[in-house]
């Protein structure tokens, strides 16, 4: 597997992508579970007349790996094609404080933290694949540019350290926590199990939306940054539910580049069901 992993990866991003499609929409055939999610899901959030075009772009995420992973890490940025809101960024770094950016499972999310990276150091909370062949090829695609830490307690420490030190940090605000590291929060009108981790690190750092648009045709990357629509306030789980309301906002503006297969409302074992 690993040698078709880097095998796929010397195909043109346009291949990769068409591949990618043909992948969703036989995965969306093949899976009735998986339809039911996307169904149900995407009727939530009152974008169900995007779904066609969601079934391919989430097969294209798992097709353009290979290229995101297994080449060089200039190679890699190099397919970001443009970039808006950088000035945001700027204003974060000048102010001294640390930045934790937050990534939905929007467009690439694997391309935005390597593209930061390019500019500044930044610590990435991630999870080791289920499969055993992947995750050198994980690590070594991600750990190129980028400072890896495990999603654990140690992998918090090393988040905290570095904004400390005024560095940046990048997280999945929509994954789904263990027991005991989330809150209910709504989202799209839904009560979700919500990690408070994000809430916890922006207390004292500057939160900033980061999304990368995957373009027609293979053209590449839009990677865009935003600050959040206002300040976070109140109580841990407050913020938790503000953060999920800015990523609807976003979610909103390219429905069909999210994730809408991932089980986003998946009770974890040993959490009491919402009120």
């Amino acid at each position: 597997m690993a040698f078709l992993f880097r095998l796929l990866s010397r195909l043109p991003l346009p291949l990769l992508h068409n591949l990618g499609a043909l992948f969703g929409w036989l995965h969306w055939l093949a899976s009735p579970v998986y339809r039911r999610h996307m169904r149900e899901n995407m009727a939530l959030a009152g974008v169900g007349d995007a779904r066609w075009g969601a079934i391919a772009e989430a097969g294209k995420t798992i097709f353009e790996l290979p290229k995101l992973w297994a080449r060089p890490h200039a190679e890699v940025v190099g397919r970001v094609a443009r970039v808006t809101g950088w000035s945001h960024v700027e204003e974060a770094v000048a102010s001294g404080r640390g930045i934790v950016f937050l990534t939905p499972h929007l467009g690439c999310f694997e391309i935005t933290a390597q593209y930061i990276a390019t500019a500044m150091p930044l610590t990435v909370l991630y999870r080791r694949s289920k499969h055993a062949w992947l995750v050198p090829l994980m690590e070594a695609g991600r750990g190129a540019a980028l400072k890896l830490a495990p999603a654990d307690l140690s992998g918090v420490r090393r988040l905290m350290k570095a904004l400390r030190q005024g560095e940046a940090v990048g997280m999945l605000p929509d994954q789904i926590p263990r027991n005991g590291e989330g809150v209910w929060a709504p989202f799209f009108g839904k009560p979700a199990y919500t990690m408070t981790l994000a809430a916890r690190m922006a207390e004292n750092a500057t939160p900033l939306l980061v999304f990368a648009e995957r373009l027609h045709y293979g053209a590449g990357y839009h990677v865009r940054f935003q600050p959040l629509s206002q300040p976070l306030a109140g109580d841990l789980a407050a913020r938790s539910a503000q953060i999920n309301h800015e990523l609807e906002a976003l979610i909103r503006q390219w429905p069909e580049q999210y994730l809408w297969g991932y089980h986003r409302y998946k009770r974890p074992r040993g959490v009491p069901a919402p009120a």
